[in-house]
């Protein structure tokens, strides 16, 4: 029944995974620690991910910023594999306690770039994406901050979700990579990752449907809306 109720969640996290860009991880990571336990969690999450951005490419293949996604991903695959081993001797609790309020106050933070017209380039990612990775190996999903970026460099709708899937893509590769490397993702979890992943690919897979019907200020609001439930998340994690 749990591994049922885990399959139903994920069903539901692909799909607002795929209409928003983020989100899975938030909603599925404490289903997984109830069912598999805190230590299994973040490796189960890590290989799910890597299919539910694979399905979100194979859904939006077309759209992908190939130039923003190679600047993002040269510098945040790597910084990801070092984050994991982080991960594997650092408590991650406090960690947790500050991507929450940095989540929080991203939402003011991004309105107040929209309305100055701020963008990024390609340096930026590159920049931002070395950070990102190496905190997305360490906590469970960073999608809040990387959402902003790259709808900075200009993406929305499919075209956002393409390419932040395809850099995702290459962290959580090298995310999962490490851990197997470092003993930390047997055979095992392999198999219950790979089912969990089949739901959340499901679930993006339904969800371009909707993503075509969203005008893209809808669509920014829906980002806030999520950035304010995952900060909150995380805060209550690190607090309990």
């Amino acid at each position: 029944m749990e591994f049922l109720f885990v399959l139903i969640v994920g069903l539901v996290a692909g799909t607002i995974s795929g209409i928003v860009g983020t989100g899975s991880s938030i909603m599925l990571v404490p289903v997984l620690v109830i069912a598999f336990g805190p230590k299994a969690a973040v490796p189960i999450m890590a290989i799910a991910a890597v299919m539910a951005n694979l399905a979100r490419i194979l859904s939006w293949w077309r759209e992908i910023a190939w130039r923003a996604c190679a600047a993002y991903a040269v510098t945040a695959a790597p910084a990801a594999a070092l984050g994991a081993g982080t991960l594997l001797i650092l408590p991650t609790r406090f960690v947790d306690a500050a991507l929450g309020a940095f989540f929080i106050l991203m939402i003011p933070l991004r309105r107040w770039l929209a309305a100055r017209a701020l963008t990024a380039r390609l340096w930026h990612l590159a920049a931002f994406g070395a950070v990102i990775g190496y905190l997305t190996g360490i906590v469970a999903s960073t999608g809040p901050i990387s959402v902003p970026l790259f709808l900075a460099y200009g993406l929305v709708r499919g075209g956002f979700l393409a390419t932040e899937a395809a850099g995702s893509l290459a962290v959580y590769l090298s995310k999962t990579l490490a851990f197997r490397e470092l003993g930390a993702l047997p055979l095992e979890l392999i198999g219950d990752g790979l089912i969990v992943g089949a739901a959340l690919m499901a679930g993006s897979f339904f969800a371009k449907r909707f993503v075509l019907r969203i005008p893209p200020e809808r669509f920014r609001h829906l980002m806030d809306a999520l950035m304010l439930v995952s900060g909150a998340t995380l805060l209550w994690t690190a607090l309990r």
